[in-house]
């Protein structure tokens, strides 16, 4: 048994969506001031992390709710959706960025006032990273898909920024306006990687992904240290479903061994496990160790 009981991760949601209408409004002013297309670029990310944060805070009150007479393994797996609708509207907004970078390739405008445009944009963007890291480091700690993912989001946007004012720190330094719709297109298929890892990681989890190989391979350390002629394991199963992780196990027994002591072999193992793995749903099922009929399933072990 474990509790349903779940932090309440919503105040995460509520700063990315702040931090993103803060940033726009600097970022689309730094663009207005000085027509850089890479700013430009810049600011039309942040409005793809304000929609991202809006859906991450939908998806994260979402699974928050316990589980239900229709969903018995609860609403977790809400954060994968969120994650994967972040990555698809990353895509969307890479594609945006680089047509009007083409465009203005062809058709170059004249810089103003860069060094201020440049000031504007830095400000949005030391706010992005301080709130990056804090959630990615709530994502970490509450295994968020949806925090990392929004963290992740707003670093790569960190990131793009930086080398948005390098670049038009270049254009001031040499007057050549062309790098700015060539920064606008590297800044672009910098935000479609970004774009393909959210999409990847969300589609991962609804697969229902197995837990990390070093997990596994502890639990498989554990099971054996238990292993004997009198007690062995199979159809030993792993997975992840947002911020929760289950296991699944056969544990084999003689069947000459009461309801009882098959009951406290299985409780005692599994206080163990969850001893060092705490937030582990585990699930076992006992089996008489001298029936064949036991050992039909042993091909679905990790």
């Amino acid at each position: 048994m474990t509790t349903e009981t779940r932090p309440d991760l919503t105040r995460y949601g509520w700063l990315a969506v702040a931090t993103a209408v803060f940033t726009i409004a600097l970022k689309a002013g730094a663009y207005l001031l000085t027509g850089s297309a890479g700013l430009l670029a810049d600011a039309a990310e942040s409005i793809v992390n304000l929609v991202a944060a809006i859906v991450a805070l939908v998806a994260l009150k979402v699974a928050a709710k316990p589980a239900d007479k229709n969903h018995h393994f609860g609403h977790t797996k809400a954060e994968y959706f969120s994650a994967a609708v972040e990555g698809i509207m990353i895509f969307v907004a890479a594609a945006s960025i680089i047509v009007f970078a083409v465009i203005r390739l062809f058709d170059p405008r004249p810089l103003e006032q860069l060094g201020l445009g440049i000031a504007i944009s830095l400000v949005a963007t030391l706010a992005n990273g301080v709130v990056g890291v804090t959630l990615m480091r709530a994502g970490r700690r509450h295994n968020s898909i949806t925090l990392r993912a929004d963290g992740k989001h707003l670093m790569t946007d960190v990131y793009t920024s930086v080398g948005v004012a390098i670049g038009i720190l270049l254009v001031m330094l040499t007057g050549w306006t062309i790098l700015d719709p060539l920064l606008a297109i590297g800044v672009g298929l910098n935000i479609l990687w970004a774009g393909y890892g959210l999409v990847k990681e969300s589609t991962e989890g609804l697969m229902d992904i197995s837990l990390p190989k070093e997990e596994n391979q502890r639990l498989r350390e554990i099971l054996d240290a238990h292993t004997s002629e009198t007690m062995a394991f199979h159809a030993i199963r792993t997975r992840e479903s947002g911020t929760r992780k289950f296991m699944e196990m056969h544990m084999l027994v003689p069947g000459a061994w009461t309801v009882q002591q098959g009951h406290d072999a299985m409780e005692d193992l599994v206080g163990e496990i969850r001893q060092e793995f705490p937030d582990l749903w585990v699930t076992g099922h006992l089996e008489p160790i001298e029936d064949p009929r036991s050992y039909e399933d042993m091909d679905y072990d990790y």
